[in-house]
């Protein structure tokens, strides 16, 4: 299993996304529905860019800087 850092372009704003799967397909996936199902009306995704991945160890962490 892998941690994905993912940056998601939304049609109004940009949110920082962390999923644990097992490929980048998957996670595509799951990055999809997680956004579907946290905004009462689904959002516009107009990219999905996976910046990081690592693999899932006890105390793997990101570290994530608002701008």
């Amino acid at each position: 299993m892998f941690l994905y850092k993912l940056e998601v372009l939304l049609a109004d704003r940009e949110v920082v996304l962390i999923v644990m799967g097992d490929s980048d397909e998957e996670v595509m996936n799951e990055a999809e529905m997680h956004l579907s199902k946290y905004y009462v009306v689904p959002p516009v995704i107009r990219e999905i860019v996976l910046v990081e991945k690592k693999r899932a160890n006890k105390g793997s962490a990101y570290v994530i800087e608002q701008k």
